[in-house]
């Protein structure tokens, strides 16, 4: 059944409608969804877990028994197994723009049980912005953050209050190859993290990045009673009578690889040493000298949270809108075709029938339709 000129442009202006509003949806998936997207989540909890693989590096830890026996200069222990767990969360305050990150993280040797194998317990505090994981100013002017590395009487965390500048916990959803400003928890400080290579883990591309900690004097950044020590000469293994007092320093070589479109870190390597010495330039006795690297099963992890977080922005940010900027197209082309043959067009074709035979004899003749009469004939 065809249909009538008005019934095209109308049917012509609802297909150019649906094309337009899907045309628009494909516009904006991409600028407003994906900008909702591409931040931290706040229901973030990860749990990384990094080691000292037997590889033949060193693996030193310092005896803290030796230092306080009433013989014998400090040991140094060998081949030490270790083991490093950070669990980190989402605090409040956290809103649509920014998030608090506390991060706690321990250091323990994995040949000793209980509190003997703990080296090291620190809890980082940070609020930062959710697209670009920069830290963002506190409101009342303060610092911007805190870390504890020491308890009180009662056994609770001693909370310093520290100004935290550059990226630490996850780079910014897409992530560029240059240098990154990056804070280092022990030193207290920001240092430059060099773009290396990109590479592939497990098959997902990764950018490499690299930051260089220089000796840092542990006592001038942290009020803690093991950053200096004054012990004998004799225990310190070193020449002299008397007491002598060192600092404990602190150098790392950390190594980052980053899934670039969401800024997850896939893994983590960190070259630490920290030493007791009277000069940074000149170690003298090894507190802690190793590598840690994140196992397998934390890569993994980091995996699959940077791929489901890349399936959601690549299914936003370009498979919707291509899929509704095709549809688009074929409804704007259908109305417009629709559209001219009903403006060019004069309505269904008419239907024609033969006219009706004239009246009349054979010869074709017609009868007159009156008949003449004299009026002036008499009867």
């Amino acid at each position: 059944m065809a249909l009538s000129a008005g019934t095209r442009r109308t049917v012509a202006c609802v297909l150019v409608g649906i094309g337009a509003m899907l045309l628009v949806a494909a516009i904006m998936i991409p600028t407003y969804t994906v900008s909702r997207l591409a931040k931290t989540p706040l229901d973030l909890e990860i749990t990384t877990v990094a080691t000292n693989p037997q590889t033949g590096a060193p693996s030193e830890v310092l005896d803290a028994k030796s230092l306080t026996s009433p013989t014998g200069s400090a040991k140094v222990d060998q081949n030490v197994p270790l083991v490093s767990q950070r669990f980190l969360t989402i605090e409040n305050p956290s809103n649509a723009s920014e998030l608090t990150i506390q991060a706690g993280q321990t250091l323990r040797r994995t040949d000793k049980q209980g509190d003997t194998g703990l080296l090291t317990a620190t809890i980082d505090r940070v609020t930062v912005d959710r697209k670009t994981g920069e830290p963002v100013d506190s409101v009342d002017g303060g610092p911007n953050g805190s870390i504890a590395v020491t308890v009180d009487k009662k056994g609770a965390s001693v909370m310093d209050p520290v100004q935290h500048t550059g990226l630490q916990y996850r780079f910014p959803i897409g992530t560029d190859k240059k240098t990154y400003p990056y804070f280092d928890l022990n030193a207290r400080k920001t240092f430059d993290i060099n773009y290396v290579e990109e590479t592939e883990i497990n098959n997902l591309k990764v950018y490499h990045f690299q930051m260089t900690v220089p000796a840092t004097d542990l006592n001038s950044v942290a009020n803690s009673a093991t950053n200096r020590l004054t012990l004998p000469a004799a225990k310190w293994g070193v020449d002299g009578d008397g007491d002598v007092a060192m600092d404990r320093f602190y150098t790392n070589v950390r190594d980052l690889w980053v899934e670039p479109d969401t800024g997850t870190v896939i893994k983590g390597q960190e070259q630490i040493h920290l030493y007791y010495a009277r000069s940074g330039d000149k170690p003298e006795v090894t507190a802690l000298k190793s590598t840690l690297v994140f196992d397998e099963n934390t890569i993994e992890s980091q995996i699959s949270v940077a791929k489901d977080n890349m399936d959601k922005l690549a299914l936003y940010g370009r498979i919707l809108p291509i899929i509704l900027g095709v549809l688009a197209a074929v409804f704007l082309i259908l109305g417009v075709l629709l559209g001219v043959l009903g403006k060019n067009g004069n309505g269904p074709t008419p239907v024609r029938r033969p006219a009706p035979a004239p009246a009349g004899g054979p010869g074709g003749s017609f009868d007159p339709p009156t008949q003449q009469i004299d009026m002036n004939k008499k009867p």
